[in-house]
């Protein structure tokens, strides 16, 4: 699992007032969720941003910003954002929000049945 700590410690910091979050090892980095719903990862030194597909479309015209890409597919409403893009304090704080705005209205993934 490869992600910067540093990186992660801004994240928890900036989601240091939401009720229910929980970091998950997930897409070979970490993962924060919120509200059991994943709202931002980090791989390496890249933001994995879940924010609404619309959004995304607008943050993919910007440098610094890629889609997900998930078997040949680009999966809609995530992006992948480089160091360049959020090292200033303000597009950082930009792109949490976008993520948090997004986890209030996002589906969470349906919980695997337990074997037994």
């Amino acid at each position: 699992m490869a992600f910067d700590e540093s990186l992660a410690d801004r994240i928890r910091e900036a989601l240091v007032n939401q009720k229910n979050v929980t970091e998950k090892s997930m897409f070979q980095g970490l993962c924060f969720m919120v509200d059991d719903k994943m709202c931002v990862c980090i791989r390496d030194l890249e933001l994995m941003c879940r924010i609404a597909p619309e959004q995304a479309e607008a943050e993919l015209e910007k440098r610094n910003c890629r889609p997900m890409i998930h078997n040949g597919k680009t999966i809609k409403g995530y992006i992948f954002v480089d160091e360049e893009g959020y090292k200033n304090p303000k597009d950082f704080k930009r792109l949490i929000d976008l993520c948090l705005d997004f986890n209030k209205v996002a589906k969470a993934s349906k919980k695997k049945k337990k074997k037994g």
